[in-house]
């Protein structure tokens, strides 16, 4: 009888084998678990989408709307000011075309005979209207002058009645051979203004161009820029000036270098003199001793 040994199980086999979890269930179809075909879902989720955006549209809509009121509460709260203002800027010689001239985009309007036009402006007024977005006018108030007859050249915005934005204004009245707008060549100063190389239009002829009223920078500006606070640009001190300040300054310094070379020679020639001083009565004393 041969004896033999009792078969070992594997360390692997003698391990509780664990139970199998389940597969976990594939997600279903949004589109599938709504019974609506997937192009139809994403038109559902396109339409809500829509509903939330009108509404946003709806509350910002109101929002400018308050906007809108608010600024015309304050509008008519400034008019006392504004007109206050304008009865102080007339004390002022050249203070609108100064204004003018110091902005930096209406300058590049600006030739030498609009120039001497616009020192014959008085005041600038901009108006809104009662209903804030229906429009703006801008009133330029001139004295006698050699150019044309009008007091007042005013440019106009407005809606019409489609919606969209349109400007008019008044027709200025040329004296015999003064229309800046149709003049052949306007001489400018470029090197002291750094305007723009090519020669611009008149600014005249923004009263005559009504080809995109949505979009008149020149009316933008002086609405929003230079009628809310025009000193800022009457006080920019001029360019010219302040190189001439440089200029006598850097002469000054020169002089008063010039002043300390002569001091420093002065002070030398002294010094020379106390030495030839010490010497002479040095030699004096040795002559005493030898006698």
């Amino acid at each position: 009888m041969i004896w033999m040994a009792p078969k070992r199980q594997s360390p692997l086999q003698s391990q509780t084998k664990k139970p199998k979890l389940p597969a976990a269930p594939k997600q279903a179809d949004s589109s599938a678990s709504l019974g609506l075909p997937k192009g139809e879902k994403e038109q559902e989720a396109i339409e809500h989408i829509n509903e939330v955006q009108n509404e946003i549209d709806r509350l910002n809509k109101q929002a400018s709307e308050e906007i809108l009121k608010v600024k015309q509460k304050y509008n008519k709260l400034c008019q006392p000011f504004f007109q206050k203002r304008s009865e102080l800027i007339a004390k002022i010689p050249n203070f609108g075309v100064t204004t003018f001239v110091n902005h930096p985009q209406v300058s590049a309007l600006l030739g030498e005979e609009d120039e001497e036009a616009l020192h014959y402006l008085t005041r600038v007024e901009v108006t809104e209207f009662e209903d804030i977005k229906s429009g703006y006018r801008i009133d330029l108030y001139f004295d006698e002058n050699p150019h044309f007859e009008n007091k007042v050249l005013s440019k106009e915005f407005h809606l019409n009645e489609s919606g969209d934005p349109s400007s008019k204004s008044t027709e200025i009245k040329w004296k015999s051979g003064k229309d800046l707008t149709k003049s052949s060549s306007q001489t400018q100063n470029k090197a002291s203004r750094k305007r723009q190389h090519e020669e611009p239009e008149s600014f005249f002829t923004w009263f005559t161009d009504h080809s995109d009223a949505g979009a008149d920078e020149l009316g933008e500006v002086i609405k929003d820029d230079i009628w809310p606070n025009p000193l800022q640009y009457y006080l920019i001190p001029d360019m010219d000036d302040e190189e001439g300040e440089g200029e006598d300054k850097d002469d000054d310094d020169d002089d008063d270098e010039g002043l300390e070379d002569i001091d420093e020679e002065g002070d030398e020639d002294e010094g020379e003199e106390d030495e030839d001083d010490d010497e002479g009565e040095e030699g004096e004393g040795d002559e005493g001793e030898d006698n």
